[in-house]
């Protein structure tokens, strides 16, 4: 079977700091794949290592088949898109977009034609005669992306592009990257942690911590049914219930994940009730308000509509949930 990128047990040491530690991965050709993960948890080392920038330290490494270890970026089939764009001030967004076709010789005219072609894509036609210091964030965003495609990569590496946007901004490109990726059908392989970006977009998602991939799966997968302690926490920020709780609950004892919306939270009553506890925070967001709930020393988080005569702090209520909603996760690490 043809995969568009394959690590077989990667590594990546800088001194005694394992920044990746035995990584296999396969992503699929024409994937929209997203690697998920905190600050220092290697997703960023992972993507330097697909595109060139480093070298493993041990393991191989494949493009479309061929082993890359030791071959330098610009002599692989992909292109990378910076947080930072990285695009030349005292060039017009044409020349930006057509640097790369320069360096590699292509004549002036042609090098234009796929220049302005490429700014087609990304909806910025009538741009090429611009600075980007006369644009904003988004359209430098585009231009960078623009750049990125010129060459036709069979993949394209995404470190956080979004990460420089405000919100409304960055939910917008969020559906034009998804729909451009559709468009052109290559491989994209999306770094964030920003764990929305990666359920929204991509068709695979693989978590990392600490230089080791903790789950892939698609965003379903990954939200609804995580393995590990560690995904259910950061992805969703889900209840993680120790055993001796869910014992109480499901007469199970295992650790299980427990998603904030899907408790149902009421008013407490005169009568005993097996889950009963007060509302010590409440944080209204929009739509919905957040619930923080002490059930006898086992906190609970719970998610509700916004609408409607809801408890305050200090209020008792009444704690459920559906019992396909608690999740046994396989690895409780």
């Amino acid at each position: 079977m043809t995969t568009a990128v394959s690590l077989h047990n990667v590594s990546r040491h800088f001194g005694s700091v394992r920044a990746m530690d035995g990584v296999d991965l396969v992503v699929a050709p024409g994937e929209f794949f997203a690697m998920l993960g905190p600050s220092g948890s290697g997703k960023t080392t992972c993507l330097r290592l697909i595109a060139g920038f480093e070298q493993p330290t041990s393991g191989r490494i494949e493009i479309f088949g061929e082993a890359v270890e030791g071959v330098p970026p610009y002599r692989r089939n992909v292109n990378t898109v910076f947080q930072d764009y990285a695009l030349f001030p005292h060039m017009n967004v044409r020349d930006n977009v057509a640097f790369s076709l320069m360096l590699r010789k292509v004549d002036k005219a042609e090098r234009y034609r796929a220049a302005e072609a490429a700014l087609e894509l990304v909806r910025l036609t009538g741009y090429g005669d611009r600075r980007p210091g006369q644009l904003s964030g988004g359209q430098r965003q585009r231009v960078a992306l623009a750049r990125a495609i010129v060459n036709k990569p069979k993949v394209l590496l995404l470190d956080e592009p979004l990460g420089a946007l405000d919100l409304k901004l960055r939910e917008q490109m969020q559906e034009e990257l998804k729909a451009l990726q559709k468009q052109l059908g290559i491989t994209f392989i999306f770094v964030t942690h920003d764990q929305g970006e990666a359920l929204s977009m991509a068709d695979r998602v693989a978590v990392f911590n600490a230089g080791r991939i903790m789950q892939v799966g698609t965003p379903e997968d990954i939200y609804r049914r995580p393995q590990t302690r560690f995904v259910a926490d950061f992805v969703g920020s889900s209840n993680v219930l120790p055993p001796e709780f869910v014992l109480s609950v499901a007469g199970v004892s295992r650790w299980a994940s427990l998603r904030p919306e899907a408790i149902i939270v009421s008013q407490a009553s005169d009568g005993a009730a097996p889950l009963t506890g007060t509302v010590v925070t409440r944080s209204y967001t929009g739509s919905t308000t957040r619930l923080g709930i002490d059930l006898a020393g086992q906190r609970l988080t719970a998610v509700v509509p916004a609408s409607g005569d809801l408890p305050h702090e200090g209020d008792r209520v009444t704690v459920s949930f559906p019992p396909d909603a608690l999740h046994f996760m396989e690895n409780p690490e």
